[in-house]
């Protein structure tokens, strides 16, 4: 559900980047006055975990598109709303950077669209309540499905009043809205069952924490469990480096629509302007695009239909420097926290 810049106006992504703006520094101020120490590495691994996830798309089965997790509620459960939050954007911003996976001007769309739904919405108003303090693993399957379904139809309706806000594209909203939101129901279903299914093995494995920080707090002397971190760091690096080669050839949800809405997978966006200058910077600084090595400019065009699986190394470097990428940044983030924490309670205590 990564949105391209063709979709979006300057005055829609300026506005985005602003609300995005301050959802990292509300989450930032939060985590500055509750940051658990334990926490930090934890953002670092399901960061990379994440990233890895995003890579692989899943096939819907009748309907020639494919989906991929999204991650905000997984974040969610196992850090908290604002740790989330900020891992999710972490994860979003190196795609965008460095992968051409999603818009520059659409990043802060992006981020509100797979981080302010399952983060702050879905997962106070619809896994808390479900989870509640007596969780278990009816209630963490339910809870986190649930949520899940809900936060991608929310995150999905988003994408389209943005496009409708925007209106440089020829996507009429009624068509578009009937196709996005089914859609997006049957991926919300499969990533909501993978989800739980992560939640459940580290339930099983450690279940302090499946309950969040709270559950990290009261449990110092037990965490970081080596079997949940090898399982993430493990499960990254087989995901990005190899599995990626499995990802569904069919377009996702977002490119589905598209295409059934107006005949083309991807829009081409103005050629002047603030697209342009995005544009040039993004491939400028995508040193793996579209998650592959740089294809020369004279190099001949590959005819026929691709093969699959595709078995691809410059995909696993992707994977895995991406991997890597996402966990420096999110642990940079949460490192900088810590200090602003600690400088805060210095100067309190002065």
């Amino acid at each position: 559900m990564h949105m391209a810049d063709a979709l979006i106006s300057p005055a829609v992504g300026g506005s985005m980047f602003a609300v995005t703006a301050g959802l990292v520094a509300y989450s930032s101020k939060k985590l500055k006055e509750n940051l658990d120490d334990k926490v930090i590495p934890l953002m670092g691994v399901l960061g990379a975990f994440i990233f890895a996830g995003q890579m692989i798309n899943f096939t819907i089965p009748a309907t020639g598109s494919s989906g991929h997790i999204g991650g905000g509620m997984l974040l969610s459960i196992l850090l908290g709303p604002y740790a989330a939050f900020i891992t999710i954007a972490s994860v979003l911003i190196i795609q965008a950077f460095f992968f051409a996976d999603g818009g520059l001007l659409a990043l802060g769309c992006n981020i509100v669209n797979m981080g302010l739904f399952p983060c702050f919405i879905c997962y106070p108003l619809i896994y808390k309540k479900i989870a509640g303090s007596g969780i278990d693993r009816k209630k963490i399957f339910i809870g986190t499905t649930l949520a899940v379904v809900v936060g991608l139809q929310m995150g999905a309706f988003s994408v389209v009043l943005e496009t409708l806000a925007s209106g440089i594209s020829a996507l009429p909203f009624k068509t578009f809205v009937i196709l996005m939101q089914p859609i997006h129901l049957a991926i919300g279903f499969v990533e909501g069952i993978a989800t739980s299914a992560i939640i459940l093995f580290i339930y099983n494995a450690q279940p302090e924490l499946a309950a969040g920080p709270a559950g990290l707090s009261e449990n110092s002397a037990v965490f970081p469990a080596k079997k949940v971190f090898i399982g993430l760091i493990t499960g990254a690096i087989i995901l990005g480096g190899m599995f990626s080669w499995f990802a569904s050839s069919h377009p996702d949800g977002l490119e589905w629509s598209m295409f059934k809405t107006a005949g083309v997978e991807e829009l081409e966006g103005p050629e002047q302007g603030v697209h342009s200058l995005f544009k040039s910077i993004q491939e400028k600084t995508a040193f793996l695009p579209d998650y592959s090595f740089r294809i020369p400019e004279n190099a001949p065009k590959e005819e026929g239909e691709a093969s699959w699986p595709a078995i691809n190394s410059g995909t696993s470097v992707s994977g895995i420097v991406g991997g890597v990428l996402t966990l420096l940044l999110a642990l940079l983030a949460g490192f900088i926290l810590k200090k602003r924490k600690i400088v805060a309670v210095n100067n309190k205590n002065q």
